[in-house]
């Protein structure tokens, strides 16, 4: 699964105007920004190889840019959670389909604002999906 896909995956929630992978060009308020995360451990394949192998897992973080009031920033992240703490047995617009979403935080993390004082949330999950 790539990044591109799951940033096409959360432009169906419509939780933000702007989405981005590996960076935030231009810093757009209302914005969401989608990273790989590394993740410890071995791939998680089955006993008997690939072949046998029904899911993968993508760990991934999302930044959400928003704007210069802290508790509209709030909102948002906290509906950008819901929606993905809910998510499971989902189509993807490209024909893939994640199995479920796994948060490993037990909530959105405020990381404070940047230069020019817009609010930032951090959301941390692992996205199982159908290989």
């Amino acid at each position: 699964m790539t990044l591109g896909e799951i940033r096409d995956w959360l432009k169906t929630m419509d939780v933000a105007e702007n989405y981005y992978i590996g960076r935030l060009d231009n810093k757009k308020e209302r914005s969401l920004g989608v990273y790989g995360r590394s993740r410890k451990g071995e791939p998680a394949v089955a006993l008997g190889g690939m072949g046998l192998t029904s899911y993968g897992v993508r760990s991934v973080s999302l930044l959400l840019h928003w704007n210069r009031n802290a508790r509209e920033t709030e909102a948002a992240a906290m509906a950008l959670w819901e929606e993905l703490l809910c998510a499971a047995h989902v189509d993807l617009p490209g024909g893939g389909h994640i199995q479920c979403v796994r948060m490993t935080v037990p909530e959105p993390a405020a990381v404070g604002t940047d230069k020019d004082g817009v609010y930032e949330y951090v959301v941390e999950a692992d996205i199982y999906y159908r290989r």
